[in-house]
């Protein structure tokens, strides 16, 4: 049988996982200097915990974990005979993987209340499956990398997790545009167009309008059942640049006006702060997901088209859903898998990265690897990435080896270099080669 992986994942080899895993130490540090802590949960939750919080689309989009044994034993004879699909999941399965980090921690947060300090900053950089159709820059498993602050209604934070956007992008050196609006005016939006009925299905039509356009959009909200009156009127208030004449627009719609206060104040904080990337505020950003309440906020990157890298919102109510109500947060999360194909393809990863082991050492006869393996252990003492090549073979393929690695320096052991208790050390980029004596090397290396 040939083998094969599942759609939507990926292998990664060597020089990939140490690229991924300069993004999370970047981000690690980011986070880690806004004073996020970090936390886990698991990879699999009790549906009950997942479903319904992600709209209708985000609900089928769920990876379902059959129950342990004979499943189908347990299923109704009227399910298991004609019985819908909807009908059999709950007698079968009871258990998901999650989606984000997000409705976890919803989860967490209720749980360990008594054991938390709020508001409560945590990072946490975790993979999430979405059975969703694979296409570039979409998997069905890949990680993310979530910050949210949990026990606060302070528009403060919101400015602050703009600016943590901000910096993580800028250490990245990827050039963003880093898109904010707020739900509350998708909602004035929605009530003063005569549709605040239809919210969850007006916003997400609008979220696709970066994927299908306006005549796309147009159309859906036509099937919605929208008159070309209400659809213009849409495309005219999300396009308008003067925030104050948006608000005279939605000065009807009570929710409306509190978003564009929410606005106002979340630019104050801006204003204080001096950023490397372009902040943008787009009236026609949606962010489908049912959770969200106020600020919501989104990530490109205007030179590849790979959609959104990093998103994210205010969500009031998510906690109340498991029994601890009135707790408001807020939190972002960068797509770290599109993140390693956006720097790729800019060609962003520093060469370094590469030469994670120093020097390999290379033995000409069996009597001269015995030394050269206790050369290496000083070396590793020392605190220096090394390697052994594993047996005496002949120097033309060690070298090929070294190369191969990118490894920068060999280390070449004969007899004579363990007689003299040194070992003949070669620059693999200059063709350098000089002897040293280990306390020597450990310094050249160090």
């Amino acid at each position: 049988m040939k083998p094969s992986i599942s759609k939507g994942t990926r292998d990664f080899l060597p020089d990939e996982v140490i690229r991924r895993q300069f993004i999370f130490d970047t981000l690690r540090d980011i986070f880690e200097l806004f004073d996020f802590i970090p936390i886990e949960t698991p990879a699999i939750e009790n549906l009950q915990t997942l479903t319904g919080k992600y709209g209708e689309e985000g609900d089928r989009l769920l990876f379902k974990i059959l129950n342990n044994g004979d499943f189908m034993s347990r299923v109704s004879d009227d399910v298991r005979m004609g019985g819908s699909s909807a009908e059999l999941l709950p007698q079968i399965s009871k258990r998901g993987l999650r989606y984000d980090l997000t409705v976890p921690l919803a989860r967490y947060v209720v749980m360990h209340q008594n054991d938390l300090q709020f508001p409560f900053k945590r990072y946490q950089m975790q993979p999430v499956w979405r059975a969703d159709r694979p296409q570039k820059g979409r998997y069905q498993e890949f990680y993310q990398c979530d910050v949210d602050i949990i026990g606060s209604d302070a528009l403060m934070f919101e400015a602050e997790l703009v600016a943590v956007y901000d910096q993580a992008f800028h250490r990245l050196q990827i050039p963003v545009e880093i898109k904010v609006n707020n739900r509350k005016i998708l909602q004035g939006i929605a009530d003063v167009i005569g549709a605040g009925e239809k919210f969850s299905q007006f916003t997400i039509v609008l979220d696709k309008l970066d994927k299908i356009g306006e005549s796309g959009v147009a159309k859906q909200f036509d099937e919605m059942g929208l008159s070309s009156d209400q659809i213009n009127l849409v495309f005219e208030l999300i396009k308008e640049n003067d925030i104050a004449k948006l608000e005279i627009a939605l000065n009807k719609s009570e929710t409306g006006i509190k978003g564009i206060e929410e606005i106002k104040k979340v630019k104050q904080y801006l204003r204080t702060q001096e950023f490397n990337n372009n902040i943008i505020f787009d009236w026609s950003l949606a962010r489908g997901l049912n959770y969200y309440t106020g600020c919501i906020f989104e990530v490109v990157s205007p030179k590849v088209n790979i959609g959104s890298i990093g998103g994210g919102g205010r969500y009031d109510n998510l906690t109340e859903i498991f029994g601890m109500p009135n707790v408001s947060g807020v939190g972002i999360s960068f797509g770290v898998a599109r993140i390693y194909d956006v720097m790729t393809e800019l060609n962003l990863f520093p060469d370094s990265l590469e030469q994670r082991t120093k020097i390999l050492l290379m033995a000409m006869d069996e009597k001269s690897h015995q030394y050269a393996f206790e050369c290496v252990v000083k070396l590793r003492h020392a605190g220096i990435n090394s390697a052994l090549y594993p047996t005496a073979a002949k120097l033309k393929k060690q070298m090929k080896y070294a190369h191969e690695r990118n490894i920068p320096v060999v280390g070449i052991i004969g007899s004579n270099e363990m007689e003299n208790q040194r070992i003949s050390v070669k620059n693999m980029d200059s063709g350098e080669q000089n002897d040293h004596q280990m306390d020597d090397l450990i310094k050249l290396l160090s």
